[in-house]
């Protein structure tokens, strides 16, 4: 459906009309449009909720050589670190939508943005390696079901506007995963702290993202609504809930996962190994980091329009094979000539790249109910994320045993291959409630 132009004021004529109750189909709440403070109240909520999804990671990437000194890490140890996030999104992720049903979506992601804050709070004092992991795992848990619920929580309150909502939270995430990246490093040694100063820095930001969900508590989604509608008024024939969505009978389940799991896949060789390509190719260090900062940061504009754009068009197919070609020129790029077009492979990996946000968006349009998008976000990504955690991993070891970059730079462009596939599939006009 079309993503028309509206603006905040327009989602609710009147208050009146968002205390109405809601009603049933199937299993999912229809409710009339969010009255204009809970709509801004909700935007804010997203905004915040998305810059916390990835500082964790990414901040903890630009100190872990001090980290690794200061709890005497062995190297070993720091390589699973690295490999932890896309596990713990996977096996906590899972579990977001039976605590959606219980409690809500967004009572969810608050407690979600609370977790995040206690872990990035507590990471610093660790004065183990159990301990760091133990609270980096706290924070990724909390990061996990809100990766999950964030297109939930889009589908619920912006039901004709998800591309726009989508686009938005999918800039904040860019955004907040580029800052992280950029500013630990120069905020740290402005503080004059240590590696500790520079990991807590964080929380703050996560203690404000808990803030405009705390009104929204009450608002227990789908679970109140359908235990409500399951008490039929006087008079008043009960509706009867449509039977549990089994999602692993939908093929655009499996290809929605799949195609998560490649982009992932993708985006964590591109955070782990491109700026050491540049530098053995000849690349300055500085200029590698740089390099980098630039291919993360055109998810921002990006995350925008890409989004807006797939919800204009049926079939999403389209730009899922454009996206493609553009990582697959970016690969070739760097296997033929890594120094000499550093610039213009950074540009077109970060395109492609741009993978995520449209993966986010075919999630909310691939299910017509919101406990069908609960379901498909959390199999989507726990599939997706588990597909993206060898990638990394084998990247090395085939740099390792062949001397060079020849063969790891194959692997990456030749992932770009299924992923065009499997775009395509997830990128059909279909959902999955007709599919099971």
């Amino acid at each position: 459906m079309p993503d028309e132009p509206q603006t905040l004021e327009t989602a609710a004529p009147a208050a009146a009309r968002a205390s109405s109750p809601a009603t049933t189909v199937g299993d999912s709440p229809v409710q009339g449009p969010p009255t204009v403070w809970i709509a801004r109240l909700v935007v804010v909520g997203l905004v915040l909720a998305a810059l916390n999804l990835r500082p964790a990671i990414t901040s903890l990437g630009a100190l872990l050589e001090e980290v690794r000194t200061g709890l005497h890490m062995s190297g070993s140890v720091a390589g699973v670190l690295t490999s932890v996030p896309p596990l713990c999104f996977a096996i906590f992720g899972i579990t977001a939508p039976r605590l959606a049903r219980r409690f809500g979506p967004a009572a969810v992601v608050c407690a979600g943005m609370a977790a995040i804050f206690a872990g990035l709070a507590v990471r610093p004092f660790a004065s183990g390696t159990a301990g760091f992991l133990a609270a980096s795992a706290l924070a990724l848990m909390g990061i996990a079901v809100s990766n999950v619920l964030m297109p939930v929580i889009v589908k619920r309150y912006f039901p004709d506007r998800v591309g726009t909502m989508t686009g938005l939270y999918s800039m904040a995430l860019a955004l907040g995963t580029s800052l992280a990246a950029a500013a630990t490093v120069p905020m740290t040694e402005a503080l004059g702290g240590g590696w500790r100063t520079g990991l807590g820095l964080w929380a703050v930001l996560a203690a404000f993202a808990v803030l405009p969900f705390v009104p929204l508590l009450r608002d227990r989604g789908a679970h109140s609504a359908t235990s409500a509608s399951a008490v039929p008024a006087q008079g008043r024939p009960s509706i009867r809930p449509a039977p549990p969505l089994r999602i692993t009978r939908s093929r655009t389940a499996w290809a929605l996962g799949a195609f998560f799991g490649l982009q992932a896949t993708g985006a964590y060789i591109t955070m782990g190994w491109m700026p050491q390509i540049f530098r053995d190719a000849g690349v300055p260090a500085g200029t590698a980091g740089v390099l980098l900062a630039v291919t993360m940061v055109m998810g921002v504009p990006l995350a925008f329009v890409i989004p807006r754009l797939a919800t204009r068009l049926k079939n999403q197919g389209p730009i899922a094979v454009a996206l493609a070609l553009c990582g697959l020129a970016g690969y070739t790029g760097l296997y033929l000539a890594p120094a000499a077009g550093a610039w213009a492979w950074a540009l077109l990996l970060g395109v492609s790249n741009c993978a995520f946000p449209l993966a986010l968006t075919m999630i909310g349009m691939r299910s017509r109910t919101g406990s069908g998008v609960v379901r498909l976000s959390a199999f989507a990504q726990s599939v997706g994320y588990l597909i993206s955690i060898p990638g990394p991993l084998l990247v090395g070891v085939l740099y390792q045993h062949s001397g060079g970059w020849g063969l790891p730079i194959a692997l990456m462009a030749g992932l770009m291959l299924p992923q065009m596939a499997v775009g395509v599939l997830a990128g059909r006009d279909r959902t999955v409630e007709d599919e099971c």
